[in-house]
């Protein structure tokens, strides 16, 4: 393992501590919620970031990985009483799945045209969830009280689904520094870089590709088991929503993609700003035009987002900004 010689690597792992940390150093509920949702992101934008930064592969679908694995490990504990931890792994699963039956097919598409291709599978397994009685068609599912009380009762359960939302998201950022630096990860980036010469050069991209797929799918699923046992029910507008996969792949841009670190700072810049724009009554309903023009504002002139662009000016700190 190389990761830990740079000192990238403790510092995004020390961010991320840290942020947890405070929490339980303060028990505050307020703080909790909010570091939650900036949590979920991290880990939302650094899964994404295995196959768009890694391997230049633009998913627009990653949000159904979130909403199937939210469905799948909410219907277990809801209808056949599993606990969180073994409902989440299964939801984890089930999304790893998806990812690997759908990646043999699309992974054969490149560029706009996968891109296409993951906005119409988000809308096929949406519709499929709508319809299908057993996760109980376009109302979705509640979870009833009791089910809280073997964590403790209600307010109990949140703090240990934030606990769990801590461990996630650590364990996301070392997978990704570990990935980033392994033989597996220098395959992907072949392929990013260009993938005929890799096929040349002996990489064998289609099982990378998919693997990589299979990997990025893992930890959405894992996070909306999470997301929605925090929130006791679950929908498909909630679950399978495209405007949050376009602002995952903002997030990824905007701290730049193909690091382990710009993912997490700027999950952390736009969560801020979308809380801002959000409670504004002047920007309130404007939030995803924003979202549009800033994705816009970093393709034409920061395309290695913040991160990326710190690199290139700083040499002497690439070891820091990996």
């Amino acid at each position: 393992m190389k990761a830990w010689r740079y000192p990238a690597f403790w510092l995004t792992l020390g961010l991320v501590a840290a942020a947890g940390a405070v929490v339980f150093a303060t028990r505050s509920a307020t703080l909790r919620e909010e570091m939650f949702l900036l949590l979920m992101f991290v880990t939302l934008a650094s899964s994404l970031n295995i196959l768009l930064g890694f391997t230049g592969y633009v998913n627009f679908g990653h949000i159904v990985f979130f909403g199937l694995g939210g469905y799948v490990g909410f219907y277990l504990m809801s209808q056949h009483g599993w606990p969180l931890w073994w409902a989440t792994l299964a939801g984890g699963l089930a999304s790893a799945l998806l990812a690997w039956v759908l990646g043999a097919a699309t992974l054969r598409l490149r560029g706009a045209y996968f891109a296409l291709a993951t906005i119409g599978v988000n809308e096929a397994v949406r519709a499929f969830v709508n319809n299908f009685r057993p996760f109980g068609g376009p109302t979705g599912m509640s979870l009833n009280f009791a089910v809280y009380r073997q964590y403790g009762g209600p307010a109990n359960a949140l703090w240990w689904t934030f606990g769990a939302m801590f461990g996630l998201t650590l364990l996301v950022i070392l997978i990704s520094y570990l990935v980033k630096f392994s033989r597996f990860g220098l395959g992907l980036m072949s392929i990013r870089e260009d993938e005929d010469a890799a096929m040349v050069l002996g990489v064998r991209t289609p099982n990378l590709k998919t693997w990589a797929f299979v990997l990025s799918a893992l930890f959405p699923g894992m996070v909306g088991v999470l997301f929605f046992f925090k929130n006791g029910n679950v929908e498909p507008g909630d679950a399978f929503r495209l405007q949050m996969s376009i602002e995952i792949i903002v997030m990824v841009m905007l701290g730049g993609s193909g690091t382990v670190l710009g993912p997490a700072i700027g999950s952390a810049a736009y969560e801020r700003l979308r809380g801002y724009l959000l409670t504004s009554p002047i920007f309130k309903n404007l939030h995803l035009a924003l979202a549009g023009f800033l994705l816009l504002i970093i393709v034409l002139f920061v395309p290695a987002g913040l991160v990326g662009w710190l690199r290139n000016r700083l040499p002497k700190l690439r070891r820091v900004l990996e």
